[in-house]
C-alpha cells in the first residue's frame, strides 16, 4: 500500500497481513499523548487509506504501557493565550483526525492496550469495535483539567454505547472504570488475556474472510441509522445497500460457493 510508505513522525504503520493494517501511536515516552502533528497526521492516514482498495480492516494501538493518554498537556500552556478562532482551529484539526478515522469504510478495531484518557478515550470511541487488554482502563479526563467532556466525539458516542446516566457519572466524575468494568458496561466488546493485538487480528481474520463490499455497506448503515430519525429512514437505506450488493460479482460467488461447499473467493467489485 502506498500510503503505508510515508514517512510518520508520531505513527507506525505496517500491513501485517493482506488487508489488515495496523496503526501504532508512537510516542511511549509521552504515553502516546495528542499532539497537533499527530492529529495532522492521522488524518492524512486516514484520508490515505481510504483510497486503498486492499485495505480491508485498520487496527489501532498504543505503542508501550499506554494506549493513549489524550492531548500532550506539556503542549497545552500555550491554549489560553489562543484567540477564540486561533482556538477553534485547533479544535477542529483534532476533531477532524478522530472523524477521518472513524470514517474509514473499512472497519475499525481498537486494541486497548493500556491506559485511555480524555482524547485517547474519543479516538477509541470513534473505533468500530473496542478489545481490551488486561492492563487498559479508561476516563473522561476533561473536567480534571478544566474542560467539557463533550470534546471530540465522547459526548455523542459514549452515550449511544451505554446510556446517559453511565455516561454522566463517568464524564462528571472523571473516575478511572478498569477494563472489566468496561466490558459490563459495554465500552468494550471484549478483555483478553494476553496481547490484545493478536486478539485483534484475530478478529480482523473473521472480517477479512467476508465479502469486501458487504461488510464496508454494514458499515456504512450501521453509522448513518445512529444518526436518522426513523425506522423507516432505516429501511430506505438498507434497502438501497442490498440492491447495490445484489450487483456485486461476490455475491454470485458466494452463491456458487456455498453450492460447491468450498469457501468464497471474494474480489471486492
Amino acid at each position: 500500500m502506498k500510503t503505508l510508505e510515508e514517512p510518520f513522525e508520531t505513527l507506525l504503520t505496517e500491513q501485517v497481513r493482506p488487508g489488515v493494517v495496523v496503526v501504532t501511536l508512537n510516542r511511549p515516552d509521552r504515553y502516546n499523548a495528542m499532539t497537533d502533528t499527530m492529529f495532522v497526521e492521522l488524518e492524512r492516514l486516514a484520508w490515505g487509506l481510504g483510497t486503498e482498495d486492499d485495505c480491508r480492516v485498520v487496527v489501532v494501538t498504543g505503542a508501550g504501557k499506554a494506549f493513549c493518554s489524550g492531548y500532550d498537556l506539556a503542549d497545552a500552556d500555550a491554549l489560553p493565550s489562543l484567540g477564540a478562532l486561533g482556538m477553534l482551529d485547533q479544535q477542529e484539526r483534532a476533531a477532524r483526525a478522530l472523524s477521518a478515522i472513524r470514517a474509514l469504510r473499512v472497519p475499525v478495531i481498537a486494541a486497548v492496550n493500556g491506559p485511555a484518557a480524555g482524547g485517547g478515550l474519543a479516538l477509541a470511541l470513534a473505533a468500530d469495535i473496542r478489545l481490551a487488554g488486561p492492563a487498559a482502563k479508561f476516563n473522561a479526563a476533561f473536567v480534571r483539567i478544566g474542560l467539557s467532556a463533550g470534546d471530540l466525539g465522547t459526548s455523542w458516542l459514549l452515550t449511544r454505547l451505554i446510556g446517559p446516566a453511565k455516561t454522566s457519572e463517568i464524564c462528571f466524575t472523571g473516575r478511572i472504570v478498569d477494563a472489566a468494568e468496561a466490558a459490563e458496561l459495554g465500552i468494550v466488546n471484549a478483555v483478553g488475556d494476553g496481547d490484545v493485538v493478536s486478539d485483534a487480528l484475530a478478529l480482523a481474520d473473521l472480517i477479512v474472510a467476508n465479502s469486501p463490499g458487504g461488510v464496508q455497506l454494514s458499515k456504512r448503515a450501521l453509522q448513518a441509522n445512529l444518526e436518522v430519525g426513523s425506522y423507516a429512514a432505516a429501511l430506505e437505506l438498507e434497502n438501497r445497500g442490498q440492491a447495490l450488493l445484489t450487483r456485486s460479482p461476490d455475491m454470485t460467488e458466494a452463491l456458487t460457493a456455498f453450492k460447491e461447499k468450498r469457501p468464497p473467493v471474494f474480489e471486492g467489485k
